[in-house]
């Protein structure tokens, strides 16, 4: 009977006990985010809530002043702040830019990636970044990228979507078609190879469902408690299990295009049949290539950048960044501006009005497209709505306090509600739901230009994305041939929700009907 009470006594105090320091824990938060329950943490609200977290977090982040924090169960040791506050954004990713930092844990988390631009920090950062923006500036990779993305859309999505639409009655899923399409061209664009996933026939490629799985992957790993995922991969089991298979699978491919590649330029100079300085040759040079010539040029230094490794690191960080950003965007416009017909109008004047002389089908030019500003605007807008990704996380290397009041000790996560940013009235005014891209329009008829730490789509500070202006080329070259030929309606009852991954897409596709444009 003694030991049964002692064993009472000591259940209760263990509880009490629990809940008070839960409760301590709690009033040592500035401002909670979630319900700070014993030995779980925010777990059971975030659970709950997590099939529509983009929108919960929106409301949440609007009724406690635009930054919260947070902790998680016990056993994780995670302790986090989520902002929204432009000022913050500033301070963390421009004017304090080097205490704040993607981590280690971070790495872990997104490993398919390796030691890409996207996933390290320092040193490592800032070669990648600069090789990629050294790149990128090429005046001959600029044409063959135009090159590319021109005749992707003249010989590939516009004979598809003639197809579709000479299927009468029939519907087909826009953001497929787009994620076909981008992946060919990032192929194309990077590797200098085409998969030709862009067909009537809408073929299975083995490597583009194994990227697609180990991004899937990646995000499971965001919804679990690490200990969860790490144990998974150690026994390869479950979602852990499909990523290690997805990555052999889409590693095997990348190795064999950067083998093949490296033949093809060894045997090209051998035989002196490349000369950079034509203009003719300097059309025709992928990404792939002109990385393993400025190799060749580095001559044994700076060997942690060389190598098939780090070319694949590269290129896949590239792929993230060139291809289901470029759907998500290109996806959440078309449903947007098909569900605003007013703006489709004005998106349709502008076009005609600077090329309706023109005979159809065409695709227009990069000098040509910066004509079409309405439609730039309406591309800022929604981007503004639907960010490709929705959040952003950093992590801080010694202790600060932001620009809201809220201390930050090290190695506290930070994680930024792109999403939630451009849906707020404090940031964007009281019609900030509503898609309207005039508000990107000046009264002399040009952009306005938001500050990156306010319009966060492309990231801010140092880390603003390299790919910002080929990304809206390369939307207005889709866009405007797609609406100049077609019609596009979205099939009645079709369920538009954001789906839950680590880019912005369709949770169920984007379901249209396509006709021909009589204009």
């Amino acid at each position: 009977m003694i030991t049964l009470t002692l064993s009472l006594v000591l259940a209760i105090t263990l509880i009490l006990t629990s809940f008070l320091y839960a409760f301590y824990q709690t009033l040592c938060l500035k401002n909670p985010a979630f319900t700070n329950w014993p030995f779980i943490g925010m777990l059971p609200q975030f659970i709950w809530n997590m099939s529509h977290i983009h929108e919960f977090s929106t409301q949440m982040l609007k009724s406690k002043g635009g930054t919260v924090e947070f902790l998680g169960p016990w056993f994780t040791n995670m302790k986090g702040t989520i902002t929204t506050d432009p000022m913050n954004v500033h301070h963390i990713m421009s004017k304090r830019f080097d205490n704040f930092v993607k981590g280690n844990l971070f790495r872990e988390m997104f490993q398919p990636f390796g030691e890409g631009i996207f996933t390290t920090d320092s040193h490592k950062w800032k070669y990648n970044r600069n090789l990629v923006q050294h790149l990128f500036k090429q005046k001959s990779f600029e044409v063959f990228q135009e090159k590319i993305i021109h005749n992707k859309v003249e010989k590939s999505l516009i004979p598809l979507l003639d197809h579709v639409q000479q299927q009468n009655g029939s519907s087909v899923d826009l953001q497929d078609v787009f994620n076909r399409f981008t992946f060919d061209n990032i192929c194309l664009i990077v590797l200098g190879h085409d998969p030709n996933c862009l067909s009537c026939d809408f073929p299975e490629v083995a490597y583009e469902k194994a990227f697609n799985q180990a991004e899937e992957s990646i995000f499971y790993r965001h919804t679990v408690p690490g200990y969860i995922w790490k144990l998974q991969r150690w026994l390869q089991i479950g979602e852990e299990k499909k990523m290690t298979e997805a990555c052999k699978i889409f590693d095997k491919f990348l190795f064999s295009c950067i083998s093949s590649k490296r033949e093809e330029v060894r045997k090209n100079f051998n035989t002196n049949k490349i000369n950079v300085e034509t203009n003719e040759e300097a059309c025709h040079i992928d990404f792939l290539t002109m990385m393993i010539k400025e190799e060749e040029k580095t001559n044994g230094s700076e060997s942690e950048f060389r190598g098939d490794k780090f070319l694949r690191d590269v290129v896949f960080n590239l792929f993230v960044a060139g291809r289901d950003t470029i759907t998500s965007a290109l996806t959440w416009f078309f449903y947007l501006v098909a569900t605003h017909p007013l703006v489709e109008a004005r998106i349709l004047e502008e076009i005609k009005e600077n090329f309706g002389h023109k005979e159809k089908p065409w695709v227009l030019s990069v000098d040509e497209v910066k004509k079409l500003v309405y439609l730039h605007g309406a591309i800022c807008e929604a981007l503004r709505l639907f960010p490709p990704v929705p959040f952003e996380r950093k992590e801080t290397i010694k202790s600060d306090i932001l620009p809201s009041g809220h201390h930050l000790y090290p190695k506290t996560m930070i994680l930024f509600s792109v999403y939630a940013m451009g849906r707020l009235e404090d940031i964007w005014g009281e019609d900030c739901l509503e898609f309207k891209p005039e508000r990107w329009i000046s009264e002399r008829g040009g952009i306005v230009y938001e500050p990156s730490y306010k319009f966060f789509s492309f990231n801010a500070g140092p880390r603003t994305c390299l790919g910002k202006d080929l990304a809206f080329i390369q939307i207005k070259m889709v866009v405007a041939s797609i609406l100049w030929n077609y019609c596009v309606h979205v099939v009645e009852g079709s369920c538009v929700t954001p789906n839950l991954s680590i880019v912005l897409l369709m949770k169920h596709g984007l379901k249209v009907k396509i006709t021909k444009r009589e204009i």
